[in-house]
């Protein structure tokens, strides 16, 4: 008769002197990885009660990592500063943008304590929250009015259902965008309330389509900027100054959403299809929404500026205030605009910026230094540094492309998944890609600063990795 394989479930006390979960403890807290340790034994209990054939205990390394899993999974502090060495500056999962230090300044005055986000310190009296930051965007854009909320689909959601709900938005089928995995474009305009006018072909689209689908019922003309998508082939139609043109002929409000936006042209970093806030509204576009973080490199937010009054009507629209940004937010954003005042200072101190202006030769610099260092931690068996492709953001169009420099990185003993996760869970946590079974350090999303601790990552990982206190 076989052993039970209960009586031989190690012990929790057993476990929590596991070099792994004992690297958790030091790490995180005694009561947490104590609370998953109990939860994974019971966990195996079960599942060896309600097997219906013999089942194998997990041996302690098994379960150790496991419970690792567990408490990385369910720590309150999962929320954690990385190292971003994709080659994806904007990288979605991983915040998109990182604020300047100007504007994170600025969030922990306004955190620390009372703020005037509401009052007027001269008169005593209440003023408008957007009054913080109005100021600067009309110098910065041109524009007659600007108004701030949380996002950009916030923006859109707004503008639209103030300006066009029960009403037809004309749009070009080729402007009906998806963004990320859930923001549709269409979608927006049903929520506000507006109907739909689609017109034209997704490829092309020409001014006499929007000239032809302009009627009684129209309310608006919408012109939005592809962003994350472009289109190979035959494609083309009108310039958006056709279409600004016919809507200021016909005394309909354009609305130009440009998505992400810039302040500055992007063309000094080999960019040229970004689209620039003040040429827009310089072109005569009545209403342009673009985002405060992205190309601007503020903080997530949502930014509308053109006619007075076109914002005043939105201001005023109940959406206005359930979408209105938070005052740390505001705080940083103000900062962030502020360094625009000085286009130098920007490039130097908005990290979007200084890591796209970064040249080629000063990261092929870093990485000659650096990839010695790396060689010399006791997982990895040889460095080699490339030139290679990183991206603005996750979409990979190809107008979005910038040369970069790469560390390629082939482990000592062990697969480059497994390197690359236990990069990713370690003290100061590192994201990197595989390929060819090497993990791939690109320095272009890399900041100068980061580089001491990018070198300490593979150093604090074990010559046995299972024996690391981040190894999962």
């Amino acid at each position: 008769m076989s052993p039970n394989p209960l009586r031989s479930i190690p012990s929790v006390n057993e476990l929590l002197e596991n070099p792994v979960v004992k690297g958790l403890v030091d790490r995180i807290s005694h009561n947490t990885v104590v609370n998953s340790v109990r939860t994974v034994l019971d966990e195996v209990r079960l599942e060896l009660q309600a097997s219906a054939t013999e089942h194998t205990l997990p041996s302690v390394s098994e379960l150790a990592d496991r419970i690792a899993r567990r408490v990385l999974e369910t720590d309150e502090r999962s929320l954690r500063p990385v190292i971003n060495a994709t080659g994806i500056v904007l990288h979605a999962g991983l915040g998109r943008t990182i604020l300047a230090e100007d504007a994170a300044a600025a969030i922990a005055v306004a955190a620390g304590g009372y703020a005037s986000v509401e009052l007027d310190l001269v008169s005593g009296k209440h003023r408008r929250r957007n009054h913080a930051v109005e100021g600067l965007l009309k110098e910065l854009t041109g524009a007659e009015a600007a108004l701030v909320l949380n996002n950009n689909a916030g923006g859109t959601l707004a503008a639209l259902a103030a300006l066009a709900a029960g009403r037809e938005v004309v749009v070009s089928r080729g402007h009906l965008i998806q963004i990320g995995c859930s923001y549709r474009l269409a979608e927006t305009v049903a929520a506000s309330g507006a109907v739909l006018r689609e017109v034209g072909s997704v490829n092309r689209t020409t001014i006499g389509d929007y000239a032809d689908a302009i009627g009684e019922r129209t309310a608006a003309l919408l012109l939005v900027h592809p962003s994350n998508c472009t289109l190979a082939g035959s494609s083309g139609g009108a310039a958006p100054a056709e279409v600004i043109d016919l809507a200021r002929r016909r005394k309909l409000p354009l609305i130009h959403d440009i998505g992400a936006g810039a302040l500055v042209d992007f063309s000094q970093f080999g960019l040229v299809e970004e689209p620039l806030v003040p040429r827009s509204v310089a072109a005569g576009a009545d209403l342009v929404l673009f985002s405060g973080d992205k190309l601007v490199g503020g903080p997530q937010s949502g930014i509308l500026v053109g006619r007075r009054d076109l914002v005043a009507k939105i201001e005023k629209h109940p959406l206005a205030r359930a979408l209105r940004i938070n005052p740390l937010a505001l705080a940083a954003l103000v900062a962030t605009l502020r360094l625009y005042r000085e286009p130098e200072k920007a490039l130097r101190e908005i990290p979007l910026l200084a890591l796209l202006g970064t040249s080629l030769e000063n990261l092929q610099n870093r990485a000659a230094r650096l990839a010695p260092q790396i060689e010399a931690a006791a997982v990895v068996k040889k460095t080699e540094v490339l030139d290679g492709t990183a991206y603005l953001a996750g979409d990979a169009v190809p107008s979005r492309r910038l040369t970069t420099a790469t560390i390629a990185v082939e482990p000592e003993g062990l697969a480059a998944d497994r390197l690359a996760g236990l990069l990713r869970v370690g003290k100061t946590p590192v994201v990197a890609a595989v390929r060819e079974d090497r993990v791939m350090i690109d320095l272009r999303s890399v900041l100068p600063r980061q580089d001491i601790p990018l070198v300490e990552a593979f150093e604090a990982i074990s010559a046995k990795p299972e024996e690391s206190p981040q190894a999962i």
